[in-house]
C-alpha cells in the first residue's frame, strides 16, 4: 500500500480498535480532534465532530468510564456492547474509505468489523475472568489501562500511523491468543461441572 494511505489506513485501525475498546472515547477523541482543527477528518466522518455527535459521545464516554470499572456491571456492559461497538466499529472503518469505491468500502468495513470484534471479545473476556477475582483492584486496574491505550493509540495513530500500524498487529495476535485460551479455559470449567440431578 501507499504511503499516502497510510494516515487512512491507520485511522480506520484505530476507530476500530478503539471502538472494541471504548466506542465513545474513541469517538469523542476523533470529533474533537476534528472540530479543533487538529485532525483533517475524511468526509464522511467530518459528522464526528458535530456538536450533536460529540454531545452525545461525551456523556456516553463519562457514563463508561465508571460502568466499566464496577465489577460486573462492566460484564453486564460489555455483553450489551456486544451488539453496538462491532457494527459500530464496522461503519466508522468504512467511512474513512467512503471515497474510495465500493469494494475498497465494504472491504474496509468487514475487517474494521473483524478488528474492532476481536479486540471486544478479548477486553470482554479478560474482564469476564477478573471479575472472579475477589479484589476490586484488578479491574480497576484494567479499565484505567484500557483508557490510556485508547487516549495513547489515537495519539499514535495521527502522528505515527507506521507505528500504530505495527504495534496494532501485534495487538491483533497478542488478542486473539487470549480469546483462544480464555474458549478453552472456558470450556474446561464447564465440562468440569457435574451434571445437574
Amino acid at each position: 500500500m501507499a504511503v499516502q494511505h497510510l494516515p487512512d489506513l491507520a485511522l480506520a485501525g484505530a476507530l476500530a480498535w478503539g471502538a472494541g475498546l471504548r466506542l465513545y472515547l474513541v469517538t469523542l477523541l476523533f470529533g474533537l480532534a476534528g472540530w479543533l482543527g487538529w485532525w483533517p477528518l475524511p468526509e464522511h466522518l467530518q459528522v464526528l465532530s458535530h456538536p450533536l455527535v460529540l454531545g452525545s459521545a461525551g456523556l456516553m464516554a463519562f457514563v463508561e468510564l465508571f460502568a466499566d470499572k464496577l465489577p460486573w456491571l462492566d460484564s453486564v456492559w460489555d455483553a450489551v456492547h456486544t451488539f453496538i461497538r462491532i457494527p459500530a466499529g464496522a461503519a466508522l472503518a468504512a467511512a474513512v474509505f467512503a471515497d474510495s469505491g465500493t469494494a475498497i468500502t465494504v472491504a474496509a468495513g468487514l475487517l474494521g468489523g473483524s478488528l474492532t470484534a476481536t479486540t471486544h471479545f478479548a477486553k470482554a473476556g479478560s474482564r469476564a475472568v477478573a471479575n472472579t477475582s475477589p479484589e476490586p483492584f484488578s479491574n480497576v486496574l484494567l479499565s484505567l489501562g484500557e483508557d490510556a491505550m485508547v487516549l495513547g493509540g489515537t495519539w499514535l495513530a495521527t502522528q505515527y500511523p507506521m507505528v500504530f500500524l505495527g504495534l496494532l498487529a501485534v495487538f491483533v495476535v497478542l488478542a486473539l491468543l487470549l480469546v483462544s485460551l480464555l474458549v478453552k479455559g472456558f470450556r474446561r470449567l464447564f465440562a468440569q461441572r457435574p451434571a445437574a440431578g
